[in-house]
């Protein structure tokens, strides 16, 4: 005979365990950059508010796929995240 150990078990691991911040959108149209618009934020390792968007709760950089922002923003702001990193500020 076989014991079933409900201990062991494993549970159903249902989407809503996933965080919602990096599930792939439904949509196929891609968003825009948030920082491309009219009068952008300026990316700065001064201004800490915005850097802290793109950066994850472990101090790991956002990929572009997730935030949606282009690549030549997402360079500047890699550039000064590590800035404000080596500084301290982050």
């Amino acid at each position: 005979m076989k014991r079933k150990n409900k201990k062991f078990q494993r549970k159903n691991s249902g989407s809503m365990n996933k965080l919602s911040l990096f599930q792939k959108s439904d949509s196929k149209f891609s968003k825009k950059c948030p920082l491309s618009v009219k009068n952008p934020p300026i990316i700065d390792y001064k201004n800490i508010s915005l850097l802290k968007k793109y950066v994850s709760d472990n101090g790991k950089i956002i990929s572009s796929k997730i935030t949606s922002v282009s690549y030549n923003k997402q360079r500047k702001l890699t550039r000064e995240i590590k800035k404000a990193k080596i500084l301290g500020l982050i």
